[in-house]
Protein backbone atom coordinates (compact mmCIF):
# COMPACT_ATOMS: atom_id res chain seq x y z
CA UNK A 1 0.00 0.00 0.00
CA UNK A 2 1.81 3.20 -1.19
CA UNK A 3 -0.37 6.96 -0.21
CA UNK A 4 2.28 8.85 -2.74
CA UNK A 5 2.13 9.02 -6.52
CA UNK A 6 4.48 6.73 -8.61
CA UNK A 7 7.33 8.43 -10.10
CA UNK A 8 6.00 8.78 -13.33
CA UNK A 9 2.28 9.80 -11.78
CA UNK A 10 4.22 12.69 -10.34
CA UNK A 11 6.21 13.58 -13.89
CA UNK A 12 2.27 13.82 -15.46
CA UNK A 13 1.16 15.89 -12.22
CA UNK A 14 3.75 18.52 -12.56
CA UNK A 15 3.75 18.55 -16.85
CA UNK A 16 -0.21 19.52 -16.30
CA UNK A 17 0.60 22.32 -13.37
CA UNK A 18 3.05 23.92 -16.15
CA UNK A 19 0.66 23.96 -18.37
CA UNK A 20 -2.93 25.26 -16.43
CA UNK A 21 -0.14 27.97 -14.85
CA UNK A 22 1.28 28.74 -18.42
CA UNK A 23 -2.30 28.79 -20.58
CA UNK A 24 -5.20 28.72 -18.26
CA UNK A 25 -4.34 30.96 -15.09
CA UNK A 26 -4.92 34.45 -16.64
CA UNK A 27 -8.58 33.85 -17.94
CA UNK A 28 -9.59 31.97 -15.00
CA UNK A 29 -12.15 34.38 -13.86
CA UNK A 30 -13.48 35.23 -17.05
CA UNK A 31 -13.61 31.32 -17.63
CA UNK A 32 -15.82 30.64 -14.66
CA UNK A 33 -18.69 33.53 -15.23
CA UNK A 34 -18.68 32.96 -18.98
CA UNK A 35 -21.97 29.55 -19.20
CA UNK A 36 -21.28 28.49 -22.88
CA UNK A 37 -18.82 25.74 -23.24
CA UNK A 38 -14.77 26.67 -23.43
CA UNK A 39 -14.37 25.19 -27.08
CA UNK A 40 -11.16 26.94 -27.19
CA UNK A 41 -9.71 25.44 -23.72
CA UNK A 42 -10.66 22.03 -25.31
CA UNK A 43 -8.92 22.38 -28.62
CA UNK A 44 -5.27 23.39 -26.14
CA UNK A 45 -6.14 20.45 -24.30
CA UNK A 46 -6.25 17.94 -26.82
CA UNK A 47 -3.08 19.68 -28.96
CA UNK A 48 -1.74 18.82 -24.93
CA UNK A 49 -2.81 15.24 -24.90
CA UNK A 50 -5.66 15.78 -22.26
CA UNK A 51 -9.02 15.39 -23.93
CA UNK A 52 -9.49 11.38 -24.12
CA UNK A 53 -7.13 10.58 -21.26
CA UNK A 54 -9.00 7.26 -20.71
CA UNK A 55 -10.28 6.40 -24.12
CA UNK A 56 -7.65 3.87 -25.70
CA UNK A 57 -5.17 4.88 -28.50
CA UNK A 58 -7.61 2.78 -31.10
CA UNK A 59 -10.37 5.20 -30.81
CA UNK A 60 -8.03 8.46 -30.52
CA UNK A 61 -7.75 8.93 -27.08
CA UNK A 62 -4.48 8.49 -24.82
CA UNK A 63 -5.08 5.12 -23.40
CA UNK A 64 -4.02 6.23 -19.91
CA UNK A 65 -6.19 5.30 -16.46
CA UNK A 66 -8.55 6.86 -14.51
CA UNK A 67 -6.09 7.59 -11.53
CA UNK A 68 -4.24 9.87 -15.06
CA UNK A 69 -7.90 11.33 -15.26
CA UNK A 70 -8.10 12.24 -12.04
CA UNK A 71 -4.56 13.79 -11.58
CA UNK A 72 -5.61 16.46 -14.78
CA UNK A 73 -9.09 17.31 -13.38
CA UNK A 74 -6.93 17.68 -9.64
CA UNK A 75 -3.99 20.05 -11.57
CA UNK A 76 -6.22 21.64 -13.95
CA UNK A 77 -8.87 22.94 -11.70
CA UNK A 78 -5.82 24.14 -8.75
CA UNK A 79 -5.37 26.70 -11.43
CA UNK A 80 -8.44 27.33 -13.32
CA UNK A 81 -11.31 25.28 -12.12
CA UNK A 82 -13.79 26.08 -15.01
CA UNK A 83 -11.34 24.33 -17.20
CA UNK A 84 -11.14 20.74 -15.39
CA UNK A 85 -14.77 20.38 -16.65
CA UNK A 86 -13.08 19.90 -20.41
CA UNK A 87 -10.92 17.38 -18.60
CA UNK A 88 -14.40 15.98 -17.19
CA UNK A 89 -16.15 15.57 -20.66
CA UNK A 90 -13.05 14.33 -22.46
CA UNK A 91 -12.22 11.21 -19.96
CA UNK A 92 -15.57 10.53 -18.40
CA UNK A 93 -19.63 10.74 -19.26
CA UNK A 94 -21.28 10.08 -22.13
CA UNK A 95 -18.21 9.99 -24.37
CA UNK A 96 -16.96 7.05 -22.59
CA UNK A 97 -19.82 5.33 -22.85
CA UNK A 98 -19.74 6.15 -26.56
CA UNK A 99 -16.05 4.90 -26.93
CA UNK A 100 -16.68 2.19 -25.14
CA UNK A 101 -20.22 0.78 -27.11
CA UNK A 102 -20.23 2.39 -30.49
CA UNK A 103 -19.65 0.85 -34.09
CA UNK A 104 -16.50 1.49 -35.63
CA UNK A 105 -18.73 3.85 -38.00
CA UNK A 106 -20.27 5.71 -35.06
CA UNK A 107 -16.88 6.37 -33.44
CA UNK A 108 -15.25 7.22 -36.93
CA UNK A 109 -17.97 9.60 -37.47
CA UNK A 110 -18.52 11.51 -34.41
CA UNK A 111 -14.90 11.25 -31.99
CA UNK A 112 -12.71 12.87 -33.72
CA UNK A 113 -14.57 16.29 -33.41
CA UNK A 114 -15.21 15.35 -29.71
CA UNK A 115 -11.56 14.38 -28.91
CA UNK A 116 -10.25 17.07 -31.06
CA UNK A 117 -12.57 19.94 -29.06
CA UNK A 118 -13.93 20.91 -32.04
CA UNK A 119 -17.60 19.45 -30.77
CA UNK A 120 -18.84 18.35 -27.29
CA UNK A 121 -21.64 15.85 -26.29
CA UNK A 122 -24.54 16.04 -24.58
CA UNK A 123 -26.38 12.97 -22.30
CA UNK A 124 -30.25 13.01 -22.05
CA UNK A 125 -31.19 11.23 -19.24
CA UNK A 126 -33.24 12.81 -16.78
CA UNK A 127 -37.28 13.53 -17.61
CA UNK A 128 -39.73 15.74 -15.57
CA UNK A 129 -40.84 12.59 -13.95
CA UNK A 130 -37.97 10.86 -13.79
CA UNK A 131 -34.70 11.85 -11.96
CA UNK A 132 -33.65 9.77 -9.51
CA UNK A 133 -35.93 7.14 -10.34
CA UNK A 134 -34.04 6.84 -13.56
CA UNK A 135 -36.20 3.45 -15.02
CA UNK A 136 -39.43 5.91 -14.40
CA UNK A 137 -38.30 7.21 -17.89
CA UNK A 138 -40.96 7.53 -20.72
CA UNK A 139 -39.00 8.95 -23.85
CA UNK A 140 -40.06 5.93 -26.55
CA UNK A 141 -38.63 4.99 -29.34
CA UNK A 142 -40.12 2.68 -31.90
CA UNK A 143 -38.86 1.68 -35.84
CA UNK A 144 -40.05 2.99 -38.99
CA UNK A 145 -38.55 1.55 -41.63
CA UNK A 146 -34.72 2.28 -41.92
CA UNK A 147 -35.59 4.89 -39.30
CA UNK A 148 -36.11 5.22 -35.17
CA UNK A 149 -38.83 7.32 -33.94
CA UNK A 150 -38.50 8.94 -30.40
CA UNK A 151 -41.24 10.95 -28.48
CA UNK A 152 -40.50 12.37 -25.45
CA UNK A 153 -39.06 15.26 -23.31
CA UNK A 154 -35.17 15.52 -21.70
CA UNK A 155 -34.21 18.24 -19.26
CA UNK A 156 -31.30 19.16 -17.29
CA UNK A 157 -28.83 18.25 -20.27
CA UNK A 158 -25.08 19.29 -19.06
CA UNK A 159 -23.35 20.93 -22.70
CA UNK A 160 -27.49 20.86 -24.13
CA UNK A 161 -26.70 24.51 -25.38
CA UNK A 162 -23.80 23.65 -27.57
CA UNK A 163 -23.68 20.25 -28.23
CA UNK A 164 -23.68 18.74 -31.66
CA UNK A 165 -24.77 14.90 -30.67
CA UNK A 166 -26.87 14.32 -27.71
CA UNK A 167 -26.52 10.70 -26.54
CA UNK A 168 -30.30 10.19 -25.48
CA UNK A 169 -31.57 7.15 -23.45
CA UNK A 170 -34.67 6.07 -24.53
CA UNK A 171 -37.42 3.29 -24.18
CA UNK A 172 -37.87 0.50 -26.84
CA UNK A 173 -40.19 -1.30 -24.72
CA UNK A 174 -41.40 -1.95 -21.41
CA UNK A 175 -39.93 -2.31 -17.84
CA UNK A 176 -35.46 -1.86 -17.22
CA UNK A 177 -34.74 -4.40 -20.35
CA UNK A 178 -36.61 -1.96 -22.62
CA UNK A 179 -34.04 0.96 -22.02
CA UNK A 180 -31.21 1.79 -24.68
CA UNK A 181 -29.64 4.81 -25.99
CA UNK A 182 -29.31 6.55 -29.55
CA UNK A 183 -27.58 9.08 -30.60
CA UNK A 184 -29.09 12.62 -31.85
CA UNK A 185 -27.84 14.98 -33.99
CA UNK A 186 -28.70 18.82 -33.11
CA UNK A 187 -30.22 19.37 -36.67
CA UNK A 188 -31.90 15.87 -36.57
CA UNK A 189 -35.98 16.43 -37.90
CA UNK A 190 -38.13 16.55 -34.97
CA UNK A 191 -36.01 17.34 -32.23
CA UNK A 192 -36.62 21.05 -30.46
CA UNK A 193 -34.38 22.51 -28.16
CA UNK A 194 -35.85 24.77 -25.62
CA UNK A 195 -34.31 28.26 -24.40
CA UNK A 196 -31.25 28.03 -22.58
CA UNK A 197 -32.07 28.46 -18.42
CA UNK A 198 -29.57 28.62 -15.83
CA UNK A 199 -28.10 26.21 -12.94
CA UNK A 200 -27.32 28.11 -9.32
CA UNK A 201 -23.43 27.17 -10.79
CA UNK A 202 -24.04 29.46 -13.88
CA UNK A 203 -24.07 26.88 -16.17
CA UNK A 204 -27.10 26.22 -18.73
CA UNK A 205 -29.15 24.00 -20.17
CA UNK A 206 -32.06 23.52 -22.28
CA UNK A 207 -35.26 20.59 -22.79
CA UNK A 208 -34.98 18.85 -25.25
CA UNK A 209 -38.45 17.65 -26.88
CA UNK A 210 -38.65 15.20 -29.12
CA UNK A 211 -41.79 15.35 -31.49
CA UNK A 212 -41.74 12.46 -34.03
CA UNK A 213 -38.09 12.69 -33.92
CA UNK A 214 -36.20 10.81 -36.98
CA UNK A 215 -32.64 9.23 -36.76
CA UNK A 216 -31.40 6.60 -38.99
CA UNK A 217 -31.24 3.39 -37.12
CA UNK A 218 -27.47 2.94 -37.36
CA UNK A 219 -27.74 5.94 -34.58
CA UNK A 220 -28.70 3.57 -32.27
CA UNK A 221 -25.88 3.07 -29.74
CA UNK A 222 -27.44 0.12 -27.31
CA UNK A 223 -30.58 -1.18 -28.35
CA UNK A 224 -33.25 -3.15 -25.28
CA UNK A 225 -31.53 -4.49 -22.78
CA UNK A 226 -28.50 -1.84 -22.94
CA UNK A 227 -29.52 0.12 -19.43
CA UNK A 228 -27.32 -1.83 -17.07
CA UNK A 229 -24.38 -1.29 -19.34
CA UNK A 230 -24.93 2.31 -19.33
CA UNK A 231 -25.04 2.44 -16.01
CA UNK A 232 -22.15 0.26 -14.90
CA UNK A 233 -19.97 3.03 -17.19
CA UNK A 234 -21.77 5.76 -14.73
CA UNK A 235 -19.58 4.39 -11.81
CA UNK A 236 -16.72 5.76 -13.58
CA UNK A 237 -18.74 8.89 -14.46
CA UNK A 238 -18.78 9.26 -10.43
CA UNK A 239 -14.90 9.11 -10.13
CA UNK A 240 -15.10 12.04 -12.25
CA UNK A 241 -17.45 13.86 -10.90
CA UNK A 242 -15.88 12.88 -7.30
CA UNK A 243 -12.85 14.26 -8.41
CA UNK A 244 -14.30 17.91 -9.71
CA UNK A 245 -16.07 18.66 -6.51
CA UNK A 246 -12.77 17.81 -4.06
CA UNK A 247 -10.70 19.47 -6.33
CA UNK A 248 -13.05 22.28 -6.27
CA UNK A 249 -12.98 22.64 -2.35
CA UNK A 250 -9.47 22.14 -2.45
CA UNK A 251 -8.92 25.30 -4.49
CA UNK A 252 -11.12 26.97 -2.13
CA UNK A 253 -9.33 25.81 0.69
CA UNK A 254 -6.00 27.19 -0.85
CA UNK A 255 -7.20 30.81 -1.95
CA UNK A 256 -8.61 30.95 1.69
CA UNK A 257 -5.90 29.65 3.69
CA UNK A 258 -3.71 32.48 1.57
CA UNK A 259 -5.98 35.09 2.52
CA UNK A 260 -6.28 34.68 6.73
CA UNK A 261 -2.71 34.45 6.09
CA UNK A 262 -2.02 37.85 5.03
CA UNK A 263 -5.33 39.60 5.69
CA UNK A 264 -4.99 41.37 9.45
CA UNK A 265 -7.90 42.45 11.94
CA UNK A 266 -7.33 43.74 15.15
CA UNK A 267 -3.23 44.17 14.86
CA UNK A 268 -2.73 40.46 13.74
CA UNK A 269 -2.71 37.81 10.81
CA UNK A 270 -6.29 36.30 11.11
CA UNK A 271 -4.67 32.93 11.43
CA UNK A 272 -3.20 33.56 14.71
CA UNK A 273 -7.14 33.32 15.63
CA UNK A 274 -7.48 30.27 17.46
CA UNK A 275 -11.15 30.05 16.11
CA UNK A 276 -9.76 30.16 12.32
CA UNK A 277 -6.82 27.25 13.02
CA UNK A 278 -9.49 25.06 14.22
CA UNK A 279 -11.94 25.78 11.06
CA UNK A 280 -8.87 24.99 8.94
CA UNK A 281 -7.58 21.95 10.61
CA UNK A 282 -10.90 20.49 10.21
CA UNK A 283 -11.41 21.28 6.43
CA UNK A 284 -7.78 19.51 6.17
CA UNK A 285 -8.83 16.56 7.71
CA UNK A 286 -12.01 16.35 5.74
CA UNK A 287 -9.90 16.64 2.19
CA UNK A 288 -7.10 14.18 3.30
CA UNK A 289 -10.09 11.48 4.18
CA UNK A 290 -12.08 12.18 0.92
CA UNK A 291 -8.98 12.27 -1.08
CA UNK A 292 -7.97 9.13 0.05
CA UNK A 293 -11.46 7.57 -0.73
CA UNK A 294 -11.84 8.71 -4.56
CA UNK A 295 -7.93 7.27 -5.24
CA UNK A 296 -8.83 3.75 -3.60
CA UNK A 297 -12.10 4.39 -5.95
CA UNK A 298 -10.09 5.05 -8.83
CA UNK A 299 -7.04 3.06 -8.14
CA UNK A 300 -9.02 -0.51 -7.90
CA UNK A 301 -11.48 0.54 -10.76
CA UNK A 302 -8.09 0.42 -12.91
CA UNK A 303 -7.53 -3.26 -11.50
CA UNK A 304 -10.79 -4.34 -12.64
CA UNK A 305 -14.56 -3.51 -13.29
CA UNK A 306 -15.17 -0.59 -10.80
CA UNK A 307 -16.80 -0.93 -7.04
CA UNK A 308 -20.23 0.65 -7.46
CA UNK A 309 -19.75 0.42 -3.22
CA UNK A 310 -16.33 2.18 -3.55
CA UNK A 311 -17.43 4.59 -6.05
CA UNK A 312 -20.93 5.39 -3.89
CA UNK A 313 -18.47 6.35 -0.85
CA UNK A 314 -15.86 8.29 -3.04
CA UNK A 315 -18.68 10.73 -4.82
CA UNK A 316 -20.93 10.95 -1.53
CA UNK A 317 -17.73 12.01 0.72
CA UNK A 318 -16.27 14.23 -2.27
CA UNK A 319 -19.20 15.92 -2.81
CA UNK A 320 -20.26 16.76 0.92
CA UNK A 321 -16.63 17.30 1.61
CA UNK A 322 -16.06 19.86 -1.48
CA UNK A 323 -18.72 21.66 -0.29
CA UNK A 324 -18.69 22.12 3.10
CA UNK A 325 -14.57 23.21 2.70
CA UNK A 326 -15.60 25.58 0.00
CA UNK A 327 -18.88 26.92 2.04
CA UNK A 328 -16.73 27.51 5.36
CA UNK A 329 -14.23 28.94 2.85
CA UNK A 330 -16.44 31.60 1.76
CA UNK A 331 -16.71 32.53 5.77
CA UNK A 332 -13.17 32.82 6.67
CA UNK A 333 -12.50 35.14 3.34
CA UNK A 334 -16.05 37.49 3.95
CA UNK A 335 -16.63 39.43 1.60
CA UNK A 336 -14.37 38.93 -0.53
CA UNK A 337 -14.93 35.06 -0.31
CA UNK A 338 -18.48 36.30 -1.81
CA UNK A 339 -17.68 38.28 -4.27
CA UNK A 340 -17.46 37.55 -8.23
CA UNK A 341 -14.43 39.03 -7.81
CA UNK A 342 -12.57 35.49 -6.30
CA UNK A 343 -13.77 32.14 -7.28
CA UNK A 344 -14.20 31.30 -3.83
CA UNK A 345 -18.44 31.37 -4.17
CA UNK A 346 -18.10 30.07 -7.55
CA UNK A 347 -16.38 27.06 -6.07
CA UNK A 348 -19.45 26.69 -3.58
CA UNK A 349 -21.81 26.84 -6.04
CA UNK A 350 -20.72 24.26 -8.08
CA UNK A 351 -20.13 22.11 -5.85
CA UNK A 352 -23.32 22.19 -4.47
CA UNK A 353 -24.71 21.00 -7.96
CA UNK A 354 -22.39 17.68 -7.27
CA UNK A 355 -24.48 16.65 -4.28
CA UNK A 356 -27.47 16.33 -6.98
CA UNK A 357 -26.09 15.34 -10.10
CA UNK A 358 -24.57 12.18 -10.96
CA UNK A 359 -26.80 10.44 -8.38
CA UNK A 360 -27.49 12.58 -5.16
CA UNK A 361 -26.33 12.32 -1.75
CA UNK A 362 -29.04 10.63 -0.32
CA UNK A 363 -28.86 8.25 -3.09
CA UNK A 364 -25.95 7.26 -2.59
CA UNK A 365 -26.30 6.91 0.80
CA UNK A 366 -29.36 4.26 -0.27
CA UNK A 367 -26.98 2.16 -1.99
CA UNK A 368 -24.41 2.34 0.61
CA UNK A 369 -26.73 1.35 3.50
CA UNK A 370 -27.61 -1.93 1.04
CA UNK A 371 -23.92 -2.77 1.18
CA UNK A 372 -23.83 -2.51 5.09
CA UNK A 373 -26.80 -4.54 5.88
CA UNK A 374 -25.96 -6.79 2.85
CA UNK A 375 -29.71 -6.41 1.86
CA UNK A 376 -31.77 -4.54 -1.39
CA UNK A 377 -34.11 -1.89 -0.10
CA UNK A 378 -36.59 -0.89 -2.55
CA UNK A 379 -37.32 2.98 -2.55
CA UNK A 380 -40.46 2.01 -4.61
CA UNK A 381 -44.04 1.61 -3.38
CA UNK A 382 -44.86 -1.80 -2.17
CA UNK A 383 -47.14 -3.71 -4.17
CA UNK A 384 -49.06 -4.40 -0.57
CA UNK A 385 -49.49 -0.82 0.28
CA UNK A 386 -50.66 -0.41 -2.79
CA UNK A 387 -53.56 -3.49 -2.91
CA UNK A 388 -54.07 -1.89 0.82
CA UNK A 389 -54.92 1.36 -0.89
CA UNK A 390 -57.31 0.13 -3.41
CA UNK A 391 -58.81 -2.82 -0.42
CA UNK A 392 -59.29 1.06 1.50
CA UNK A 393 -61.37 2.46 -2.09
CA UNK A 394 -63.18 -0.52 -2.79
CA UNK A 395 -64.64 -0.78 0.94
CA UNK A 396 -65.30 3.43 0.78
CA UNK A 397 -67.33 2.80 -2.90
CA UNK A 398 -69.86 -0.36 -0.59
CA UNK A 399 -70.02 2.28 2.43
CA UNK A 400 -71.52 5.03 0.09
CA UNK A 401 -73.41 2.18 -1.45
CA UNK A 402 -74.71 0.83 1.75
CA UNK A 403 -75.20 4.46 3.02
CA UNK A 404 -77.54 4.84 0.03
CA UNK A 405 -79.72 1.89 0.57
CA UNK A 406 -79.50 1.94 4.84
CA UNK A 407 -81.40 4.07 7.32
CA UNK A 408 -79.23 6.95 8.32
CA UNK A 409 -76.84 5.48 11.66
CA UNK A 410 -77.64 6.88 15.48
CA UNK A 411 -74.90 9.11 16.13
CA UNK A 412 -72.17 7.29 18.12
CA UNK A 413 -73.14 9.75 21.27
CA UNK A 414 -76.84 7.73 20.97
CA UNK A 415 -74.74 3.93 21.19
CA UNK A 416 -73.13 4.69 24.81
CA UNK A 417 -70.13 5.82 26.07
CA UNK A 418 -69.00 2.22 25.83
CA UNK A 419 -69.22 1.86 22.29
CA UNK A 420 -66.09 0.55 20.28
CA UNK A 421 -65.76 -0.10 16.45
CA UNK A 422 -66.56 -3.67 15.75
CA UNK A 423 -62.74 -5.42 14.59
CA UNK A 424 -62.34 -9.07 13.60
CA UNK A 425 -60.35 -11.10 15.03
CA UNK A 426 -57.17 -12.13 13.27
CA UNK A 427 -57.28 -9.20 10.84
CA UNK A 428 -54.39 -7.45 11.17
CA UNK A 429 -52.79 -10.64 11.92
CA UNK A 430 -53.35 -11.64 8.57
CA UNK A 431 -52.69 -8.44 6.65
CA UNK A 432 -49.12 -8.86 8.42
CA UNK A 433 -48.49 -12.26 7.17
CA UNK A 434 -49.16 -11.51 3.77
CA UNK A 435 -46.59 -8.22 3.34
CA UNK A 436 -43.46 -10.21 1.28
CA UNK A 437 -40.17 -10.79 3.72
CA UNK A 438 -37.49 -8.57 1.90
CA UNK A 439 -35.02 -10.38 0.03
CA UNK A 440 -31.71 -10.64 0.87
CA UNK A 441 -28.82 -9.74 -1.94
CA UNK A 442 -25.04 -10.32 -1.21
CA UNK A 443 -22.70 -7.81 -2.83
CA UNK A 444 -25.40 -5.67 -3.26
CA UNK A 445 -25.29 -3.84 -6.69
CA UNK A 446 -25.61 0.32 -7.27
CA UNK A 447 -27.23 0.56 -9.77
CA UNK A 448 -27.22 4.26 -10.47
CA UNK A 449 -30.05 7.38 -10.07
CA UNK A 450 -28.93 10.73 -11.71
CA UNK A 451 -29.84 14.37 -10.72
CA UNK A 452 -33.44 14.37 -8.22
Amino acid sequence: MNFTFTEEQQLFADSVRRFALDRLEADALKRAHDPRFPFDVAQLMSQQGLMGITIGEADGGQGGSLMDAVIAIEQIAAVCPRSSDVVQFGSFGPIRTFAEYGTPEQKGRWLPELLGGRAVMSLGMTEPDAGSAATDLKTTVRPDGSHYVINGTKVFSTFSPDAAIFLIYVRFGPGVGGIGSVIVERAAPGFVIGQPSAFMSGEQWCELHFDNCRVPAENVLLGPGGFKKQMSGFNVERIGNSARALAFGRYAFNQAREHVSTREQFGRPLCEFQGLQWKFADMAIKLEGAQLLLYRAAANADRGFPSAYETAVAKAACNQVGFEVAHESVQAMGAMGYSRESLVEYCMRRCRGWMIAGGSVEILKNRIAEHVFDRRFDQRRRHADAAEEGGRETSCAVRRKRSIVAPPAAPLAALGRHHRPIQRRGENRRAAAALPAPGRLRGAHLPHQCAA
